[in-house]
């Protein structure tokens, strides 16, 4: 893993830098590849992000150069960082969404890759770092936009939720006057969604549960589907589209999205972020952006249209005798539940043939929880 850019010193006490404008300190920070660390325009205040744009057209053809983002504009063959503001802290400071934009030299797909719209579902946040510095701008076809934390207040919270207790992935497309969720997704619906052709979505399980590596995405559409088998995870899981949600949302605009599911909240995983590294870098090979140099899938991803979790029949301490990604037949042991003080068990057997794609990781359960999720595969 490539080494991150160190951060800037703070500011002298005593005075205080004017939001509209980059610090010394800031401009510290930013990488080595020609990049720009910007902030909103207007002094006192960040300016609420204007139109995101898209290069220009002349003649009835596309012209490639700048792009804008909000109030910042991003030029072609560099890293431009910037930042979304959508709300003010108790403090007064203000709240924002941190973006990085690898705009390319040459003309090619606009595509984003987000991770933390769920605050407590952190393994996408070193896949985009690993991501934003190992791209190159200046051997880049198109456009990356990067967005590491969507949910910034369920990060500092480590909850899944933003403070108004609703889930920003029920939220989309959202409204400019809404709750706190609603313009939260509006805005990244507005100046990150808008425009482009292809996006990727990374989660983690919830709720003390850990996922296999996997892509969830409408298998019914060739296009997504192949983008889905080029990505390499092992089991690519057709899933309906879920009103409120940023895939659906994206896939009334024409725009695919590949949900990418792999370990547990709060927990950083390896394999989780070796997955979807590389799955992301053969997804930008394969439209001809930008070369990953790894070697080409060489067992096709896994497909299945259903899944089912395994419950809890009684409440009792829990022991899976199954692994994740094991294949199982109906009837197999997968679990023993018992109690603390007597010799009484419960067996929990599997109800259909498939994988093991996802699992508790807690010990202590209750009647209807969820334990083991099982895909059948086609």
């Amino acid at each position: 893993m490539s080494k991150a850019s160190e951060p800037g010193k703070p500011g002298k006490p005593g005075k205080t830098s004017k939001p509209g404008k980059t610090t010394k300190s800031a401009k510290s920070a930013v990488s080595a590849k020609s990049a720009k660390t910007a902030q909103s325009p207007t002094p006192g205040r960040p300016d609420l992000p204007g139109k995101t744009t898209r290069p220009g057209a002349t003649g009835g053809r596309e012209k490639w150069g700048p792009i804008s983002i909000g109030p910042i504009m991003a030029r072609p063959g560099e890293l431009t960082r910037l930042e979304l503001p959508f709300s003010r802290l108790a403090t007064g400071t203000w709240a924002s969404i941190p973006v990085a934009v690898l705009h390319g030299k040459r003309r090619g797909p606009r595509v984003w890759v987000n991770a933390v719209v769920h605050g407590d579902e952190l393994n996408g946040i070193p896949i985009i770092r690993e991501l934003v510095n190992d791209i190159e701008p200046s051997r880049l076809k198109g456009t990356v936009i990067a967005v590491p934390v969507v949910n910034v207040f369920g990060l500092i919270k480590e909850s899944r939720y933003l403070p108004d207790r609703r889930d920003l992935n029920r939220s989309f497309p959202g409204s400019e006057r809404g709750s706190m969720a609603s313009q939260l997704a509006h805005l990244f619906m507005t100046h990150i969604v808008a425009g482009s052709s292809l996006g990727f979505d990374l989660h983690t399980g919830s709720d003390g549960r850990t996922n296999l590596p996997q892509i969830r995405c409408d298998l019914e559409d060739p296009v997504t589907a192949e983008y889905a088998d080029v990505f390499g995870a092992p089991l690519n899981l057709h899933a309906p589209l879920r009103g409120g949600s940023l895939r659906a949302t994206a896939a009334k605009m024409g725009i695919p999205v590949l949900v990418y599911e792999g370990g547990e909240a709060l927990r950083f995983n390896r394999e989780a972020f070796r997955v979807g590294y590389e799955g992301v870098r053969r997804v930008l090979e394969r439209l001809g952006m930008y070369e990953s140099g790894l070697p080409p899938v060489t067992n096709s991803p896994a497909r299945s249209h259903a899944s089912q979790w395994v419950r809890a029949r009684r409440s009792g301490l829990c022991q899976l005798t199954v692994r994740i990604g094991a294949s199982v037949k109906r009837g197999d042991r997968i679990a023993v539940i018992y109690d603390a003080a007597t010799q009484w068990e419960s067996v929990i057997r599997a109800k259909v043939d498939g994988m093991i794609i996802g699992m508790t990781r807690v010990a202590v359960v209750h009647r209807g929880d969820a334990i083991v999720h099982i895909a059948s595969v086609d």
